[in-house]
């Protein structure tokens, strides 16, 4: 037996007395059986990719009781093992005892504990009941399971040059370099590389001028999502770049600003042939910009899961360790792929970025 103590100010006001008296009081919650949750109708849940806001499933359970009227609060978790060692919770549902899940929902949850797309893989669900706004007195209920088919999700945006100041001019579709985003900070963009004495701008879809991203005041990045004014460009909110040379461009879309400094390339390699390698495919000659002979870049290449390197006419192999976009370093292990697709590979050797960017998904 639990007891929660309510302290109540009571006061009493009289034409010539005020007084004020506490009183306290008491009432006991009572632990409550674990909820029962049903099992599901159906157990084999094939994720369709397409409708993505349709139901996927709707779980069932009974309430809890706490031995007083009280605010309960019922957290679904879902797990990719029974012991719920990785569980994540999907959803909470405050006094009520059904709750449907979306496509989306489910599958995102699939991709954060870990399962892997376009395989069939179990699933794990329970809900655990609590109580109040601190969640006391929590009480899992029994799990069920049922085996899903993800798709993939991609969760990230990719942004690309454009401008005189750029390889691909003010061309909105002419192999535009994308930014390379940062490994760990999804927000976060960087572009170390050659500028010519002009101007650029930001796109995030080639062939589209909307939306477009620019600089206004010389410090913060502003957008334009669809049509009316559209932004000043960068570097200095529409000055240009005062002497061609490397620069090093970083932007953040969470806090909204931008860098743009001199870098210094004088000591870097100077690499006369790269290629991709590794079980995530066959070894391909990447293509050297005519821009900027630091920029490698593949525009379509089938790559399976698995891992990939980047591997100079020297030798020397560089990679990293995060998927989709990070940081190599010599000799840095192995680039995983997770998901078979076509991909546009980009990889940068004067700061070691790289980026796959899936063409299909």
């Amino acid at each position: 037996m639990k007891k929660i103590s309510i302290f109540i100010l009571t006061a009493f006001t009289t034409v010539l007395l005020s007084s004020c008296t506490d009183t306290t009081d008491t009432f006991a919650v009572s632990d409550t059986a674990p909820v029962v949750l049903s099992d599901l109708t159906i157990t084999d849940i094939e994720l369709d990719p397409v409708n993505i806001n349709n139901p996927a499933i709707t779980l069932n359970w009974t309430l809890a009781d706490y031995g007083q009227q009280a605010s309960i609060n019922y957290n679904i978790q879902i797990a990719s093992d029974e012991a719920f060692s990785n569980a994540t919770t999907v959803a909470t549902i405050n006094g009520n005892n059904v709750a449907t899940l979306s496509i989306s929902e489910l599958n995102s949850a699939a991709g954060l504990v870990g399962l892997p797309p376009f395989a069939w893989n179990t699933l794990y669900a329970r809900v655990t009941s609590s109580l109040g706004t601190q969640n006391g007195l929590p009480v899992a209920s029994n799990s069920i399971n049922f085996n899903v088919y993800p798709y993939f999700n991609y969760k990230f945006s990719d942004y690309y040059l454009v401008g005189d100041a750029t390889a691909p001019d003010w061309n909105n579709n002419n192999n535009n370099n994308p930014l390379f985003r940062d490994g760990s900070n999804a927000k976060k963009y960087y572009y170390t590389g050659y500028f010519k004495a002009a101007q650029f701008k930001v796109l995030e879809t080639k062939g589209l001028w909307q939306p477009q991203w620019g600089t206004n005041d010389k410090a913060t990045i502003e957008v334009n999502p669809g049509g009316g004014t559209d932004p000043g460009t960068f570097p200095n909110n529409n000055s240009s770049i005062a002497t061609a040379g490397f620069y090093a461009f970083t932007i953040d879309f969470s806090s909204k600003t931008y860098t743009f400094e001199s870098f210094d390339a004088s000591g870097a390699a100077s690499y006369t042939g790269m290629s991709i390698q590794g079980s995530a495919s066959t070894t391909t000659a990447m293509t050297q910009s005519t821009f900027d002979s630091h920029i490698w870049y593949l525009s379509s290449t089938h790559l399976v899961p698995g891992n990939l390197q980047f591997k100079t006419n020297t030798d020397a192999v560089w990679a990293g360790s995060t998927e989709f976009s990070g940081q190599a370093t010599l000799n840095g292990g192995n680039i995983p792929v997770v998901v078979e697709d076509d991909y546009e590979v980009w990889f940068n050797d004067l700061d070691g970025r790289y980026i796959l960017i899936p063409l299909n998904l």
